[in-house]
């Protein structure tokens, strides 16, 4: 069966653990690539479908983020932390949108 990872600052991603999500705080830039590229290589059935990672860390991991752009598994899905929504969620789905129906059709010519 598919996992869900959440991936982050431990305060912004312990409230995902009552959900049943698996949770990987971690400390600084160098301990989260680590621990995004064991997430996002693993294989077979126990590899992680999801991984939802705070947008403060996804923008350190930018990188290692678009590797996994073109592969099926896993989705990696930034979400807001604790400090606030820094926007980064939103175009990153915007980026996706794009590249699945070819234009922009959330945002047009507004951003």
């Amino acid at each position: 069966m598919y996992k869900i990872a959440v991936l982050g600052d431990r305060d912004s991603i312990y409230g995902f653990a009552a959900l049943g999500l698996s949770v990987f705080p971690a400390e600084d830039g160098a301990q989260g690539a680590r621990m995004f590229r064991r997430l996002s290589e693993q294989e077979g059935e126990d590899r992680y479908a999801v991984i939802y990672i705070t947008e403060a860390l996804a923008a350190e991991l930018s990188e290692e983020i678009e590797k996994c752009r073109g592969r099926r598994f896993p989705a990696v899905i930034p979400i807001p932390g604790i400090s606030g929504n820094t926007g980064a969620g939103m175009l990153a789905v915007k980026k996706s949108v794009e590249q699945a129906v070819g234009s922009d059709i959330i945002f047009g010519d507004k951003k």
